[in-house]
């Protein structure tokens, strides 16, 4: 069993990442299998909405989202970590999240993949990014790993993130509760299939109603 953290900082251990890392060592100590993407420092741009992966199966941009895409594939989770710019998420991994999710809808099955959202702020503006990475899991049918509180760490530096010790908690139990629901997942798929998603109907109001 195996989850995918992805990095979405630009600093490479900055509070994201020692939010992320106190994630991954219950993970491991859960026995689920862990890789790091580090994101916020790739040279990541928007989606064109040219639909080359509708017929390829890949972005026709050639990057970190094709080399993520597969690993997404035969992952059983995806934790996303971002810092709060603007009450928002940085938009390097927003562009990233747009092409992954979008360019592998074809190609494989995201249901029941679990998904978690990870965010770090000096002081505010944490949920609002909470609430935006959250929304790509809510539309490709991945339950929600939620924690004791809201997937949140605080501080200016890595060093500030050590303080936060209800922060810290938090990563540990979201940990838990991931490696929890996938292995749930996991034994119930051994008694039945996945639930089946109904996909025929698509609403673009062109008939004018």
């Amino acid at each position: 069993m195996k989850v995918l953290t992805i990095n979405g900082s630009p600093h490479l251990h900055g509070c994201t990442d020692r939010a992320l890392q106190e994630v991954e060592k219950t993970l491991l100590e859960c026995g689920i299998e862990v890789e790091r993407i580090n994101v916020g420092n790739k040279d990541i741009r928007g989606c064109i909405a040219c639909n080359y992966c509708r017929e390829h199966g890949q972005c026709v941009f050639n990057d970190l989202v094709n080399e993520t895409s597969s690993k997404f594939a035969e992952a059983d989770g995806l934790i996303i970590g971002t810092p709060t710019y603007y009450a928002g998420s940085n938009g390097q991994l927003l562009a990233f999240l747009d092409r992954l999710f979008y360019s592998t809808s074809g190609v494989f099955n995201k249901t029941m993949k679990v998904g978690a959202a990870v965010v770090s702020s000096r002081r505010g503006g944490s949920t609002s990014a909470f609430d935006e990475i959250n929304k790509y899991f809510t539309i490709c049918s991945m339950p929600i790993v939620s924690s004791t509180y809201w997937n949140e760490v605080h501080g200016f530096v890595s060093t500030d993130v050590e303080k936060d010790l209800e922060g810290l908690q938090t990563m540990r139990n979201l940990g838990r509760n991931t490696a929890f629901l996938i292995k749930a997942i996991a034994s119930q798929r051994e008694r039945e299939e996945i639930p089946q998603q109904e996909r025929s109907a698509f609403t673009s109001f062109g008939d004018k109603l």
